[in-house]
């Protein structure tokens, strides 16, 4: 691929020809799930970069975490939109799709021939594992920066208790500490104000961003531009599906994909962990395009390459087409069906970022709500907790246990089926990165090649 040829230079002096290969090296290294994903974009534009700064970052990041569909993805939208308009938001969201999108084309084709990926597996196990100490660094990095007093850090812990313990709906977290976030600022409580609690000599400060802290005029809102963006990308989401159910009718296999996951795109509120349980049930149980074990699988693709974790769905259209081909042949008919689900589950985030993003710049300069947005972003590093728990669990131990009882509602981890290759290779991440301050590729590269001369020893499956 190449870049593009415009240099199109903004007064931060980004060109679109950099900007392009920064948002190819995010997609490249956007493993883990979305606390990775964040963890990467965060390291590229905010640390190496200073395309923007820790707070215009976590700004955009509390507006995306408000929406539905995956977050990591939208963010990059966001960021691309700032720096460069539209086509800047273009870009930076299709390159985050677009190696993900391509690998699991691909595996499922494999899967769906052959039904063996296990050395796909074997060689992501050492990626997985430094993905983890990222994504731990990562976490610190951010924390450190958004949890400026005892007021934010006890919503992050409570967030983080709710979520993860009792597995309260992340819309009521998210809304309860913007509540709570709102009423202080309003009461001018000095917790929720704009560096409220942060005390002298905490820390180094950020290196001011290129982009600054101001308005760019096309982040601007106004209603005719809005409409206008609607016009667009309301018919760019919803014809190709119009078009399929009138054509095919509603029983056939694309319709039945095109519908479903265009209402999975409308529901999907904190991103994939929180629906995916819900599409393997309707998958499996009501469409019965593939079975449990399957739907695992494809989960597992998903999880070792890069993109979001939501491109599951992908492998799910893929199965269903490639078995009810029709006329076509099945490779084609899979290819079609995966296409069109990811169609659907990503057209509209283009559509909530370019319409709302407008409206979440211009909040930034109100104190009551950047109070709520303060408190959001505390909930936001919680939920980002959990994120890299759940992450740590599945990476790091075969087998969890289902814990339900007065309130509760987590699985818990089986000490004794603890994988200690993956284990080992996290470990060995982690005095990378925290100990030799080893960049993220020399990291990613020596874990990755790891965990190939452990399978090629026989030493893992």
């Amino acid at each position: 691929m190449s870049a593009p040829a415009t240099i199109d230079k903004a007064g931060h002096g980004v060109s679109m020809r950099e900007a392009f290969h920064v948002w190819l090296r995010v997609a490249a290294l956007s493993f883990g799930g979305p606390a990775g994903q964040i963890a990467v974009m965060h390291r590229i534009v905010v640390e190496d970069k200073r395309w923007i700064s820790d707070a215009r970052f976590l700004h955009a990041l509390n507006y995306c975490m408000l929406l539905p569909g995956p977050e990591a993805q939208q963010l990059a939208t966001y960021i691309g939109w700032l720096m460069h308009r539209t086509a800047g938001g273009l870009m930076a969201g299709l390159l985050f799709i677009l190696p993900g999108a391509i690998a699991i084309m691909v595996l499922s084709a494999i899967y769906a021939l052959y039904g063996d990926v296990a050395l796909v597996s074997a060689l992501f196990l050492g990626l997985k594992a430094a993905v983890l100490a990222i994504v731990v660094d990562a976490l610190l990095r951010i924390g450190r920066r958004a949890l400026k007093n005892n007021v934010l850090r006890a919503i992050a812990a409570a967030a983080f208790v709710g979520i993860f313990f009792f597995a309260l709906p992340f819309p009521l977290i998210i809304l309860a500490a913007g509540l709570v976030g709102f009423i202080g600022a309003r009461a001018g409580l000095p917790a929720f104000a704009g560096s409220g609690g942060h005390a002298a000599g905490s820390g180094p400060q950020v290196v001011e961003s290129l982009l600054g802290e101001g308005t760019p005029d096309h982040a601007r809102p106004a209603l005719s531009a809005f409409l206008r963006t609607l016009a667009v990308w309301l018919p760019i989401w919803l014809a190709p599906v119009a078009i399929v159910v009138a054509t095919l009718g509603g029983a056939n296999v694309f319709s039945q994909i095109a519908v479903f996951f265009s209402k999975m795109a409308m529901v999907t509120f904190g991103g994939a962990y929180a629906v995916l349980a819900y599409v393997a049930q309707q998958a499996v149980e009501r469409f019965h395009w593939l079975d449990a074990r399957e739907m695992l699988d494809g989960l597992g693709m998903a999880e070792t390459t890069p993109g979001p974790l939501i491109m599951v769905l992908q492998f799910v259209g893929f199965l269903a087409a490639f078995r009810d081909a029709g006329g076509l042949p099945p490779l084609v008919a899979g290819a079609l069906g995966g296409l069109l689900a990811t169609w659907v589950t990503f057209a509209p985030c283009f559509l909530w970022i370019f319409a709302g993003a407008p409206f979440i710049e211009r909040l930034r300069h109100n104190k009551a709500l950047s109070g709520a947005l303060s408190a959001i972003t505390a909930a936001v590093v919680g939920i980002v907790l959990n994120l890299t728990i759940w992450f740590a669990v599945h990476a790091l131990f075969r087998q969890t246990t289902p814990v339900r009882g007065l309130g509760l509602r987590f699985d818990a981890p089986i000490p004794a089926s603890v994988d200690g290759w993956a284990l080992a290779l996290a470990i060995g991440a982690a005095l990378a990165i925290f100990r030799l301050k080893l960049g993220m590729i020399a990291a990613l590269s020596g874990a990755a090649a790891a965990g190939v001369l452990l399978r090629l020893a026989g030493l893992v499956g």
